[in-house]
């Protein structure tokens, strides 16, 4: 198994100049991607490549005397999803595909020391969702070339979860995105768990590109980390479905780019946002409605893609360059800018921070698309703070 652009990357990532904010015609700014990507890559699907990630795989939690048997799955299916449209495009992703996919099977063969915990207590709901979700980003590098044995492995993985009862919240779209990616590999989809999810969250929105996490609204990034992602994903393979689902989705998507231009406008010079609201230490993965937003090409026209591309690289920068981020064999500590574990809650550990990953999906963009090619251009806050004038702020109606 080679992967060689990981080995040159592991070790000195940090010595690596601040990345560029000029012209990226040099494509210098999305090498730096690359560079991260690779870093948060190396050293866990290796690892679960080679089945060594539970033996290999430090576990820090919140709870130090917390076992987390979900800990492996968590970080595994929360990579894939991040960098699953880059490896897509393999463009300039190497061996990582490969490697990929040797992971899913030693993640999956319940023969393998490193077959993931699908049934213990009511979190691999998530992460298989995750997962599933991960699978439908990147179906010609991550399914289509799985040998029938990987792939029947898979789907009952992700079965098993059927069992689990998910929480009035955004949980009930976990249980839709298993039945959204189980029916397109050509399972019999579970319609009662696929739909529930959505017409609880077409009840649940706020207004202005914002749903509540069950009834109520929190001030926090899960519209990011969860709703907004899952529910466009899981609506798009069914808009077809009749005149209810192309409805919601439309709405759906036209809600993803307020949010979208909302999240671009929280972010300062520096790459810093506010610090609100609960499981903060998944980092830049706070910004994965605006990365997706990107990658669909569903940016609102007053939000030009090259200025997410410096937004969105100015978040990176402060949340994976900063000392601490990574321990000395490269995995990820709890915090936000650096070692913080106080700031994490007693559910999350290792694992789960490796949603910072979804901030990369515009990864999955062509080198040459507008989004990578485009000359800088300064962010909204740079724009207004610095005198520039600019049309105001308009809500969503």
């Amino acid at each position: 198994m080679a992967v060689a652009s990981a080995a040159g990357a592991s070790g000195n990532l940090n010595a690596q100049p601040a990345p560029p904010v000029g012209s990226p015609a040099d494509q210098s700014v999305r090498q730096r991607w690359c560079q991260w990507a690779e870093r948060l890559a190396s050293p866990l699907l290796p690892a679960l490549a080679s089945r060594r990630l539970k033996a290999t795989m430090p576990v820090e939690a919140a709870v130090p005397e917390n076992n987390r048997p979900f800990t492996h799955l968590e970080g595994f299916a929360r990579l894939l999803c991040g960098l699953a449209p880059w490896l897509e495009l393999g463009r300039d992703c190497g061996d990582w595909p490969v490697v990929a996919r040797e992971a899913l099977d030693a993640a999956t063969d319940p023969q393998s020391p490193d077959y993931v915990n699908f049934t213990s207590g009511t979190q691999p709901l998530v992460d298989a969702a995750f997962l599933a979700q991960a699978l439908l980003r990147a179906p010609t590098a991550l399914w289509q070339p799985l040998p029938a044995r990987v792939r029947a492995n898979v789907i009952a993985g992700l079965r098993l979860t059927r069992a689990i009862k998910p929480w009035e919240s955004n949980w009930l779209l976990f249980a839709s995105m298993v039945e959204a990616f189980l029916h397109r590999a050509g399972e019999t989809r579970d319609d009662a768990r696929l739909t529930y999810g959505l017409r609880r969250h077409a009840e649940w929105y706020a207004g202005d590109g914002w749903y509540g996490d069950g009834p109520d609204f929190h001030t926090d990034y899960y519209n990011s980390y969860v709703i907004q992602p899952m529910l466009v994903e899981i609506l798009d393979g069914l808009a077809g479905e009749g005149e209810e689902w192309s409805q919601f989705r439309a709405k759906a998507v036209a809600r993803l780019a307020r949010f979208a231009a909302v999240q671009e406008r929280m972010i300062a010079p520096d790459g810093s946002y506010p610090v609100l609201g609960r499981s903060i230490v998944y980092r830049a993965g706070a910004f994965q409605g605006l990365a997706l937003a990107a990658l669909r090409h569903g940016l609102p026209p007053a939000v030009p893609p090259a200025q997410v591309r410096r937004a969105l690289t100015a978040v990176l920068q402060r949340t994976l360059d900063a000392p601490g981020t990574f321990d000395a064999a490269g995995w990820l500590r709890l915090g936000l800018a650096g070692a913080q574990p106080s700031l994490a809650e007693n559910y999350i550990s290792t694992g789960s921070l490796y949603l910072c990953s979804t901030a990369l999906l515009p990864l999955g963009l062509s080198p040459t698309d507008p989004f990578w090619s485009a000359a800088d251009e300064p962010t909204t806050w740079e724009k207004a703070w610095s005198g520039q004038d600019l049309p105001a702020d308009k809500a969503l109606y």
